[in-house]
């Protein structure tokens, strides 16, 4: 099953609501029934029987899927950190850290910043180097702590595309603080362009378990990056046992893959190569990433407003009382 949220364009006022695609035309829920509301309720299963007459797909602009509590991103793909190790220290040779082979590392990106699969996209203020990632995200269905990945697996309720858009120069400069990423990951992570539930992407499954779906990505129609998401170092059941350790999980709760190799972002490319080719993106630009099984998600960039100053750190006196 696919799931969506939309808005009018006809006759209903541009009301949003939520339903089950179904080909070219989407079957609404009844008014006041979110996506969100059937996962935390575990009412997936009882969406079909709540879906009405269809509405031409054509006659809707799809949104976000939901809007969801918390988003962590992970970086599962050892091809990615190569290009990533290369282009920040080519002294290290591409070699990731030992520790990124220890455990599925993860941040917590802005909630607040997610966007529509084919809404327009904001250059961030005051970044020259602006970036897509290619991402598949998985959606927590039930809650859960401490989950065992076989355990885990019970817990997912279904898949989307993610976009992780990434300020790179902003990004490089606050890591050097040692924290992560904060104002490069700010403005905008696009989800979409539906949920499909994990039943559907069942058939894809390699022989190590592994979703085996084909990712492109494209920059206004040329493609740069291509890759596989069962090249992933972890498996999604592994990221929500690591994300429940110690802690829950809860039911909405997005888990992105971390960026895919061979070309998921710009960045990686320009590190294997050591320069800036293919361009940062600029307004203008139009990103669109597909997903077997899935769908394709697809953002014009545009420009972002003026950056706001902020005064350097202050020295003071480290007087005591």
């Amino acid at each position: 099953m696919r799931a969506a949220t939309f808005t009018d364009r006809g006759t209903h006022g541009g009301r949003v609501r939520s339903g089950i695609v179904d080909g070219e035309t989407v079957r609404p829920f009844p008014d006041g029934v979110g996506l969100l509301d059937l996962i935390r309720d575990d009412r997936l299963t009882e969406a079909e029987t709540l879906a009405l007459d269809p509405i031409p797909l054509a006659d809707v602009r799809l949104l976000a899927p939901f809007q969801p509590p918390t988003v962590r991103d992970f970086v599962a793909f050892e091809e990615h950190v190569e290009g990533m190790r290369r282009g920040a220290d080519p002294s290290s040779g591409g070699t990731p850290p030992d520790a990124w082979y220890e455990a599925p590392a993860f941040y917590f990106t802005n909630p607040y910043a997610v966007t529509g699969p084919y809404d327009e996209v904001p250059v961030p203020p005051g970044c020259r180097t602006f970036d897509f990632e290619l991402e598949v995200a998985a959606v927590i269905g039930r809650p859960g702590r401490d989950l065992t990945p076989w355990q885990a697996r019970d817990h997912i309720a279904g898949y989307l595309i993610m976009n992780d858009w990434s300020a790179r120069d902003l990004q490089g400069r606050e890591m050097q603080v040692g924290l992560g990423p904060a104002k490069g990951k700010d403005t905008a992570t696009t989800l979409g362009p539906w949920l499909v539930t994990a039943d559907e992407l069942e058939p894809y499954r390699d022989t190590d378990g592994l979703l085996r779906l084909a990712l492109t990505a494209t920059v206004n129609g040329v493609e740069v990056g291509r890759d596989l998401l069962s090249n992933m170092s972890w498996p999604f059941e592994d990221l929500v046992a690591y994300a429940s350790r110690g802690t829950w999980v809860h039911p909405g709760d997005v888990l992105g893959s971390g960026t895919c190799g061979n070309g998921g972002c710009l960045a990686e490319l320009w590190g294997h190569r050591g320069t800036q080719d293919p361009p940062p993106l600029r307004p203008g630009d139009v990103v669109e990433l597909t997903v077997e099984g899935i769908g394709s998600i697809r953002n014009t960039v545009v420009a972002g407003v003026p950056q706001i100053p902020v005064p350097p750190a202050r020295k003071r006196p480290r007087t005591r009382p």
